[in-house]
């Protein structure tokens, strides 16, 4: 049975497209223009995908058809012309927007599955990669290569296609992607592909010049946005119904019979040019232009015929073996439209389509079918010319050139006018060229380098390293304080001391001791050793100081009057002992409260209680070995004769407990190495005490200096912002760093002053998509960006924004989620590093229709009261599917993880990080946002409140997060700002002004923003 099938259309729940675009209008339209097969679209939307559960019905294999009550109300409006069964086929178009080797990669995939439970494992699958909830096409960081293989997993029979595979931006062969073939993208698993949809700016004769696609069959949909629009692009198949048979006839091409296609002029993306300056190439001349505008002399996107040409290895004309037939075609409202001088929406034109389809049946029949015969019954002489024209390929062609549709037109300017009968039988001449000649290119202008070249590797072990790191990592004994700025490559010179003690000088590496503050640290620098010293790095020990006490309690047990099989307490057990101490009704909010601030009495019974059921608490990691081994000096000689060099990461942070540790393990005139920037201590609310870091060489008489003073992160514009931001404040004599990246000079950072917090949100938002060269056709088709992006390539997870309290992060979550893009919300505490916790668990009744707060309500009362923001907020991330939908959450069960390196994503998953500034200690990102800039929250202060100990940490804290930007950093702050429901005018932060013109780009918004009302916001 031979049929068109239209495979790539969305919903109303998609970016840009009409609110028509529901099950009913789809299934009319289909109708209406003779199509037999349509997308759903959208299938990944949770709202969407309840409808398509409550409104389809199963039909044929792995197609479902609209249920019956509604299908008559659809009929009834219908002409018996267009009463032809439709079916709806499981479908969707994902956007995938990541970063492989040096390119950011964006490309757009048709999704299809072939039943319900498949789509709702992909659904599953994909919504640990990204937020599915606020675009029916959604945006994930996730390769493309990576999609393709959950697509394979969720159902037998699902399979995937390239989508518009030409065009620039957004497309596997288009300009901007970086891969000049199919294999390339999908790599090991490209065998699974076997179809390519040419879009709408390229045709198959343009797709028959490549040979590399001959094993693919082409397709064509009409990646429709509303309605009217289907049957634009069509495929045709001669195939019965079912998902299996239409998903053979394209991998096999047993009932394959090929297409319907625009004139590919008439896409958006068929020429070269730049729209801002209506430039408007052939390749010819774009070619001879270098690829560059000649009125402005940015580049200039390239369009599908001069990407084809850069791919061909064929001439125009010549058909491979494996080609299906294909026809131009032009929508009936566009041809009617010309033929009465009037717009294809307007009424004139629909009624006139209307009275064609009541007489002669669907759309595509008329244009296409019909013997000339049957149509001459209309009484339309202009209409029947069209149409012979039309299909004899007989047409004018205005080709469409970034971003703007081109224009296709029958008939001569004027000749419609002409009353002359025999008019219609002259033939057109050839197409007209654009009429504007093209300009030379500016010359490019070479960017000065003001970088310090790196140093060159010999290939030994410490060939790699510079001068600086050099000396720390020779100095074998005695105590040695080396002080590394941001960026100098403090792990580096630690784990290759470590290296060069074991290789050069013999120590044991059971003798090496490396101390650190995280988990993800120690994992690190484990790694790095492995890397250096493979065969010695397991024998040395790395740990977190809570893990090595942990060990420590492990060897002497017996001495600190605990079992052999003692414990770590977790939050649970703890609030069980307090409940208990304090008494009946004590609820668990008040146990909480009480946990921190135990009177003496009571936290001497509690202790008692705690170890007399074998458990020990987080603080006793390290309160207990420390009391042992004071009281013991026999143990203070084992411990140090066993860690005879031991090396501290992040000294400034170490608290009281902590130091006395490190004391009694080190002598001294011991092998102590600490490593540490006092100007990065931001710790003092969790017990920390720079003052340590600064007593080192009182402590340690003997103690060496080194300082590591060149940074290999940022560019050069950053490191001096960052020297800036902590000269009024900082703790290092003659406070030295130099910018060693060999790269062009950066732009300058940028400060912005917004109207609010909403226009500071919106602010980021759109910095983002300029340094993404767009993340969708609407954010350039808008001329909501016209940059060509990041040059040395972005991901998601290249991308932070900085706030330096979680309540910042709402504004920005919710704009980024307007805009469909990926993020994680990243939290930092003090259970991160707690051997004993991993993971709350939040478990519900089975009762229906559990509203949100209640879910939240109660995964606060599980939480201590640091972690109740955190997990509040990761359970608003981690039910999009609820929060957007409605669903039913009767049994839902959800475990989230306190620690910030452990969550509920995929980690195939790129997703922006929103993170505080202190969670950002220790990371680094090549784009930084750093929002909130603005007295009385960076530095944060309570009302009335002045304390210059406290003003001078949050300096620190400011330099932590100016250093964490590589190459871009921006810096704003609102005029208003919420709070407590009020609005409150705020005043640039103190820090700022230390930025002088030639560091920093200031600019400032005219009016608030206003937030978008579209579908999208509601459903959140």
């Amino acid at each position: 049975m031979r049929h068109y099938v239209d495979l790539h259309i969305h919903s109303k729940f998609s970016r840009a497209c009409s609110r028509d675009c529901d099950l009913e209008h789809l299934s009319w339209w289909a109708r209406r223009k003779g199509i037999t097969v349509i997308g759903t679209g959208d299938l990944t939307h949770p709202a969407w995908a309840d409808e398509i559960r409550t409104k389809l019905v199963p039909a044929e294999d792995g197609l479902f058809k609209l249920r019956d009550d509604l299908d008559r109300e659809v009929l009834r409006t219908l002409p018996p012309s267009c009463h032809t069964p439709v079916r709806f086929l499981l479908e969707v178009e994902i956007s995938t927007i990541y970063k492989r080797g040096d390119k950011t990669r964006k490309v757009h995939h048709l999704c299809y599955l072939p039943d319900l439970a498949a789509g709702e494992e992909f659904t599953r699958r994909l919504s640990k990669i990204g937020n599915l909830g606020s675009d029916g096409r959604p945006i994930l960081g996730l390769d493309s290569r990576d999609l393709l293989e959950i697509t394979l997993e969720s159902g037998d029979g699902g399979y995937l296609i390239p989508a518009h595979a030409w065009t620039p931006w957004f497309a596997v062969l288009g300009s901007k992607s970086g891969f000049d073939a199919v294999e390339d993208c999908y790599v090991d698993l490209a065998e699974h592909i076997f179809a390519v949809e040419t879009g709408l700016s390229s045709d198959p004769a343009m797709n028959w010049r490549v040979s590399k696609l001959d094993r693919f069959h082409l397709v064509a949909n009409s990646d429709a946005h509303s309605p009217p629009m289907l049957g634009r692009n069509a495929t045709v198949l001669d195939t019965e119904l079912g998902y299996a048979n239409l998903r053979r006839a394209l991998e096999t091409g047993d009932g394959y019979v090929g297409t319907l296609d625009m004139f590919p002029e008439e896409g958006k993306y068929h020429h070269d040019g730049h729209r801002k300056c209506g430039v408007h190439l052939e390749p010819e001349d774009t070619k001879a232009l270098g690829g560059t505008c000649p009125e402005c002399g940015k580049p200039l996107t390239l369009g599908v015929l001069y990407r084809v040409s850069e791919l061909a290895d064929r001439p125009a004309g010549e058909k491979p073996a494996t080609a299906g037939t294909f026809q131009h075609v032009l929508a009936l409202p566009e041809v009617m439209g010309e033929i009465l001088g009037v717009g294809p929406k307007s009424k004139k034109v629909t009624q006139a389509v209307d009275e064609l389809v009541n007489t002669l049946g669907p759309e595509l029949g008329i244009l296409l079918e019909l013997p000339i015969e049957q149509i001459k019954t209309a009484r339309n002489p202009l209409l029947t010319e069209a149409i012979e024209r039309l299909r004899a390929g007989r047409v004018h062609r205005e080709a469409g050139y970034d971003g703007e549709y081109g224009t296709i037109s029958i008939f001569e300017p004027g000749e419609l006018s002409a009353a002359e009968p025999g008019l219609f039988g002259i033939e057109l001449p050839a197409p007209r060229k654009p009429a504007a000649k093209p300009k030379k290119a500016p010359a490019p202008v070479e960017q000065p380098t003001m970088f310090e070249p790196a140093p060159e590797r010999d290939g030994s072990l410490l060939g790699g390293l510079d001068p600086d790191q050099r000396a720390a990592v020779e100095v074998v004994e005695g105590p040695l304080l080396i002080v590394a700025g941001p960026g100098t490559g403090k792990t580096r010179t630690l784990t290759h001391r470590i290296a060069h003690l074991i290789t050069a000088h013999d120590v044991a590496p059971q003798h090496c001791l490396a101390i650190t503050f995280t988990r993800r640290a120690c994992e690190e620098m484990r790694e790095r050793l492995e890397g250096l010293v493979p065969e010695q790095a397991r024998r040395i020990t790395v740990a977190t100081f809570h893990s090595l006490g942990l060990d420590l309690l492990r060897e002497q047990y017996e001495l600190a009057g605990l079992p052999d099989d003692f414990r770590v307490a977790d939050e649970g057990t703890r609030l069980a002992i307090v409940r208990d101490l304090l008494g009946p009704g004590t609820s668990l909010r008040d146990a909480r409260r009480a946990l921190e601030t135990l009177p003496d009495d009571i936290a001497e019974l509690y202790k008692k209680t705690l170890h007399g059921t074998g458990f020990v608490d987080f603080d006793d990691l390290i309160a207990i070995p420390v009391a042992l081994l004071e009281a013991h000096p026999e143990l203070v000689d084992h411990y140090r004769e066993r860690f005879r060099h031991i090396c501290v990461d992040e000294y400034q942070d170490v608290d009281e407990l902590q130091y006395r540790l490190l004391r009694l393990l080190a002598p001294a005139d011991g092998n102590l190495c600490a490593i540490g920037d006092p100007d990065q201590a931001i710790y003092a609310f969790r017990g920390a005490d720079v003052g340590f870091f600064l007593r080192f060489q009182q402590d340690f008489p003997a103690a060496r200096t080194v300082a590591l003073t060149r940074n290999y992160r940022s560019s050069a514009v950053i490191v001096a912002s960052a020297v800036a931001a902590i000269a009024p404040a900082t703790l290092v004599p003659d406070r030295g760093l130099h910018a060693m990246r060999d790269a062009p000079a950066a732009e300058r950072i940028a400060i912005h002053t917004a109207a609010d917090e909403e226009a500071e949100a919106t602010r980021i938002v759109h910095a983002i998509e300029e340094l993404l060269g767009g993340s969708s056709f609407h954010s350039r088709d808008s001329g909501l960006v016209d940059s060509h992006g990041f040059a040395g390539g972005l991901s998601f997870d290249d991308i932070a924004v900085l706030y330096r309290t979680d309540a910042q992060a709402r504004p920005v979550m919710a704009a980024l989620s307007r805009a469909g893009l990926p993020f994680q919300k990243r939290s930092h505490n003090r259970l991160a590093t707690h051997p004993g916790v991993r993971a709350i668990v939040v478990e519900l009744p089975e009762s229906a229709d559990v509203p949100l707060p209640v879910l939240l309500r109660r995964a606060a009362e599980l939480a201590t009261s640091e972690e109740e923001d955190t997990v509040a907020e990761a359970l608003e991330l981690l039910l999009p599917l609820a929060t957007t939908s409605g669903m039913d959450l009767a049994g839902f069960r959800a475990e989230l993880a306190l620690g910030a390196e452990v969550d509920t994503w995929d980690p195939r998953a790129n997703r922006i990080s929103l993170l505080t500034l202190h969670a950002a200690k220790g990371l680094e990102f090549p784009v930084v946002f750093i929002v909130g800039c603005a007295e009385g929250t960076l530095p944060f202060r309570w009302p009335g409140e002045h304390d210059e100990n406290a003003e001078a940490e949050e300096r620190r804290l400011f330099f932590v997060g100016v250093s964490r930007a590589q190459s871009h950093l921006y810096l704003s702050h609102a005029r208003k700002r919420l709070r407590n429901g009020t609005s409150t005018d705020t005043r640039p932060s103190p820090f700022l002004s230390v930025f002088t013109d030639e560091l920093a780009e200031r600019t400032e918004d005219s009016k608030p923003a206003r937030a978008g009302r579209d579908q999208q916001l509601r459903l959140l």
